[in-house]
């Protein structure tokens, strides 16, 4: 009966298009989305593609184009002034807040360990500030965040490289993100298999043809070593089996298996390995695959996980290892999704914060559209003429200085068109506060707000109300997946043997977010000054506090050694506690412990006397008299 079935899914904000949901097929208008109707993406992730293609367009006021294939040239003179821009960027702000902090616990106070545990926190945390530095990661955070934010996921790709002689990080676009998901499990586990995929233009002046580029992550048993080589043709690269070992039994026996090294083989031909930060052996590793195919080889019904390995070229690695299920010798794919929203239940994909708020920038689009027709007849207002002069038979202008003849009972009426103009730009103000409240984003949040209207502070806190609660559920989304991300990267340094990480054991650390709305400064400092004094907070505590504050501390734990050094009360106070000079010593910093055995004080002899000290001075002066 040609009934349209309802999609509903994590893409359905955008079913009001039609050139997003055909009203026939309800999907993705080919002509509109061709990267997203290509041979080799699977149908479950159309939508998704169209999707990131739509978002990307509100961003860049590019929705005209894109309404152009159904609408016509009439949708393309749609007026864009850039307010989802305005909304993207303003959250990424919030969301990240002014600085970022690497915090490993225990670092900047004494744990249970004692300060064993304390310095090895401390050495960690360091060696990460270090390398955070080093990799440019709060730029690396500001790409991916303003993905996460604008289209709803945001991809962390990490690798060891050799050359740096560091772990490296790169953001790549959701759109070139293909997770293997699993179909009876839980969708917001991590996947076993991911995969990078984009196509590359023909380039004629190269004799390149259209290509499809496909980098895989897999996890998967160990296997025997193998090293690059040639297939039978002799014209691909390929990894393939080196000469297995002969039997050191001889005879019939099958020959060994060639193993990485430090690799064991157990009785049931299971290869385990130990890797440095696992306490047990594991018998997983990640496999890396670069492939290329000619497009018009896929000509078989494949999408980006079944494409055929026989008709693919294998990229070729700088020292010349071929990436054709090369063995990267980690047990976990360096890769890290990053959702903008905390997904449903069993879901991957996080939501754009504009998702809900289209159809209102749809209408502020609109709105604009007509204030500009509007303002061209206000500023070049419409007249009426009757009873003109008609016989010179001239096309009448108005313009400074015009002069019109007109007859007897002649009349000539202005058209006043400003009301109508002022009606749109109020209607464009309560449009603009509505996308607001919808999103959660108040205007003293968007810097709309004039500062001198905040009644009091405590209005102004309540109105950042909701800012509060979706920054909330923004920041809990990523609080494990960059605790991900500093795990792998202390994993990659061990793992490519950096002389500075030798020794080290990867310990759990956590990426803080600066604060996101303006701080009374000297509200915090009398906070943290009274806690501090009445012992109810320790002082390491209440300098973090201070720091996410934005009072200028570069080191916390140097700020407590200074702090403490002048403390002489409490010193005092715990001299008298304790009896000890040593623990008075530890406090302020300094070595002031005795000698235990004072040197015995060796006095010149006085002029006059002689230098045998067993003389009596009393007689040799007598005798002299």
């Amino acid at each position: 009966m040609g009934l349209k079935s309802v999609i509903v899914d994590a893409w359905s904000y955008l079913n009001y298009k039609p050139v997003y949901a055909d009203p026939v097929r309800g999907m993705p208008h080919r002509r509109a989305f061709p990267e997203a109707n290509a041979s080799w993406v699977p149908p479950a992730d159309e939508r998704r593609l169209a999707a990131y293609k739509m978002l990307a367009a509100y961003d860049s006021n590019q929705v005209g184009e894109i309404a152009q294939i159904l609408g016509g040239d009439a949708a393309r003179e749609q007026r864009e002034f850039g307010d989802p821009s305005m909304f993207i960027e303003t959250l990424t702000a919030h969301v990240l807040g002014r600085e970022q902090h690497i915090v490993v616990p225990g670092a900047d106070q004494a744990t249970s360990d004692g300060q064993t545990g304390k310095a090895a926190a401390e050495r960690v945390q360091t060696l990460l500030q270090d390398w955070a530095e080093s990799e440019l990661l709060p730029m690396r955070m500001q790409q991916c965040e303003r993905k996460a934010v604008s289209l709803g996921d945001g991809v962390y790709r990490m690798a060891w490289d050799p050359a740096k002689r560091r772990a490296t990080v790169r953001v790549t676009d959701p759109g070139f993100y293909f997770p293997v998901l699993p179909e009876d499990g839980d969708a917001g586990d991590y996947p076993d298999r991911v995969h990078f995929a984009w196509e590359l233009e023909e380039d004629t002046a190269r004799g390149l043809k259209k290509r499809l580029r496909r980098i895989t992550y897999e996890l998967d048993w160990i296997r025997p070593a193998t090293v690059a080589g040639l297939d039978e043709s002799g014209r691909r690269a390929v990894r393939a089996m080196p000469t297995p070992l002969p039997s050191a039994e001889g005879g019939d026996e099958p020959a060994a298996p060639v193993l990485t090294p430090g690799d064991r083989m157990d009785e049931n031909g299971g290869i385990s390995r130990q890797y440095a930060w696992n306490d047990e052996p594991s018998y997983v590793t990640c496999y890396l695959t670069d492939a290329t195919w000619l497009l018009e080889d896929l000509t078989g019904p494949a999408d980006v996980d079944t494409l055929p390995l026989d008709k693919a070229t294998f990229a070729t690695r700088s020292d010349g290892e071929v990436l054709d299920h090369l063995d990267l010798l980690i047990d976990f794919i360096p890769v890290v999704h990053v959702p903008n929203t905390v997904p449903p239940a069993e879901e991957h994909w996080g939501q754009p914060s504009i998702a809900k708020v289209l159809q209102v920038f749809d209408e502020l689009a609109a709105s604009d559209t007509d204030a500009a027709r509007a303002s061209a007849t206000t500023g070049l207002p419409m007249v009426a003429i009757s009873g003109a002069d008609t016989t010179r038979n001239q096309e009448q202008a108005v313009g400074p200085g015009m002069l019109w003849r007109l007859g007897e009972n002649g009349k000539l009426t202005a058209i006043d068109t400003s009301p109508a103009l002022r009606e749109l730009r109020d209607h464009r103000h309560d449009l603009k506060d509505r996308a607001s409240n919808v999103a959660r984003l108040p205007a003293v949040a968007m810097g709309t707000m004039d500062p001198s209207k905040v009644p009091s502070g405590y209005a102004l806190q309540l109105s950042l109300g909701p800012l509060d609660s979706l920054i909330g559920g923004m920041r809990l989304a990523r609080d494990h997946k960059y605790a991900l991300l500093l795990k792998f990267a202390q994993r990659l340094h061990i793992a490519g043997q950096h002389p500075d990480w030798t020794g080290v054991a990867p310990l759990p650390a956590r990426m803080v977010f600066g604060p996101y709305t303006p701080t009374d400064k000297a509200a915090v400092l009398e906070q943290v000054g009274t806690a501090v004094t009445a012992g109810i907070l320790s002082l390491e505590t209440g300098l973090r506090m201070l720091v996410e504050a934005g009072v200028p501390i570069e080191d916390a734990e140097k700020e407590a050694q200074l702090i403490q050094s002048r403390q002489f009360e409490q010193a005092r106070a715990l001299a008298d506690a304790t009896g000890s000079t040593d623990a008075v010593g530890d406090f302020l910093g300094l070595d002031i412990n005795p000698d235990p055995e004072p040197p015995v004080v060796q006095l010149p002899p006085a002029q006059g006397q002689p230098d045998d000290p067993e003389k009596d001075p009393a007689q040799g002066t007598r005798g002299n008299e």
